[in-house]
């Protein structure tokens, strides 16, 4: 166990906690209780530490999930480690048994541990990013997708924890809703505005999100129209992260797994490929201006002749 890992699983054991009401006059259900090990991952310390503070609680699973407003089987497939915890979920159980936050620290990282083990070190990475500059050539940016598109998106690869990977997306995105963000910077292929990922009303919702996104201060969107024509961005999407301490990163991705590099060389040529593509792309307030035709033109409650056209 890593000793990162063992503070963690120490945490819960100093929690101070105030029970929610009991004697509730609700059925109480049992769910088969195995034992966990909650040093194997922060989902089974996530589920023991929930069992333990029920028990200390003298609650059963029942009264718990109606104080959470949740079915009973749904605490014992948590506290079983058989179903990932949402936010929501967390939050309520803070609530609940008075745990000042506790498990709505801890389901971060539970979300996290449920990306692909290649993903997972540069989730975290990215999370620690002060900067971060995107070329993205056929969909829009992770941080910047809504969930149903990012649950389009990621439905391709046929999972079979569709669920939790969409949840733990939207996990990463918190990082843009903290008192410091990072600067992205984010340059965005035309096409990706023309594919109708999720179908039309997912992609209106999306491209209005982006709109959004982009009057933020530290969000800064342009698009690569196709007037450009070849670019040096041909090569593939690719994201550059810098930190306050830390060397820069690339981030690339493959069919099957996620590259990440700080080699000098590396970042030099992505350096400068993304500089071209940024004097190639349109400006923010042109590409906005793109992005709000599309949206009306190709996916609004009145689509043009091409709206089942494949950019």
């Amino acid at each position: 166990m890593s000793p990162k890992w063992s503070q963690l699983v120490t945490l819960g054991h100093k929690l101070n906690f105030t029970p929610c009401g009991v004697g509730l006059g609700v059925t109480r259900t049992m769910v088969n209780i195995r034992d966990l090990d909650p040093s194997a991952s922060p989902l089974d310390y996530y589920g023991s530490e929930l069992r333990r503070l029920r028990e200390a609680a003298d609650l059963k699973q029942a009264e718990l999930a109606s104080c959470i407003f949740c079915v009973p089987s749904l605490v014992g497939q948590v506290e079983t480690a058989r179903k990932v915890p949402t936010r929501e979920f967390s939050e309520r159980l803070d609530a609940a048994l008075g745990t000042d936050g506790a498990f709505s620290r801890l389901v971060g990282l539970v979300l996290r541990s449920q990306l692909p083990s290649w993903f997972q070190a540069y989730a975290e990475m990215e999370a620690k990013a002060t900067y971060i500059s995107t070329f993205q050539a056929q969909y829009v940016y992770g941080l910047l997708q809504t969930e149903e598109y990012a649950r389009a998106v990621l439905a391709t690869g046929m999972p079979s924890n569709l669920d939790d990977l969409v949840a733990a997306r939207m996990e990463r995105q918190r990082i843009l809703e903290r008192e410091s963000p990072p600067l992205v910077l984010v340059v965005l292929d035309e096409a990706a505005l023309h594919r109708p990922v999720g179908g039309r009303e997912v992609m209106r919702k999306q491209l209005r999100h982006l709109l959004s996104c982009g009057q933020r201060r530290w969000v800064q969107i342009q698009v690569l129209p196709y007037s450009v024509g070849e670019h040096a961005g041909f090569i593939g999407s690719f994201n550059r992260l810098r930190f306050e301490d830390d060397p820069e990163i690339v981030y690339t991705e493959d069919l099957i797994s996620g590259h990440m590099t700080a080699n000098p060389e590396t970042i030099r040529e992505a350096a400068l490929r993304y500089a071209n593509l940024q004097a190639a792309a349109l400006s923010v307030e042109d590409s906005a201006e793109l992005i709000t035709r599309v949206m009306e033109e190709r996916y609004g409650e009145h689509p043009g002749p091409d709206e089942h056209a494949v950019a």
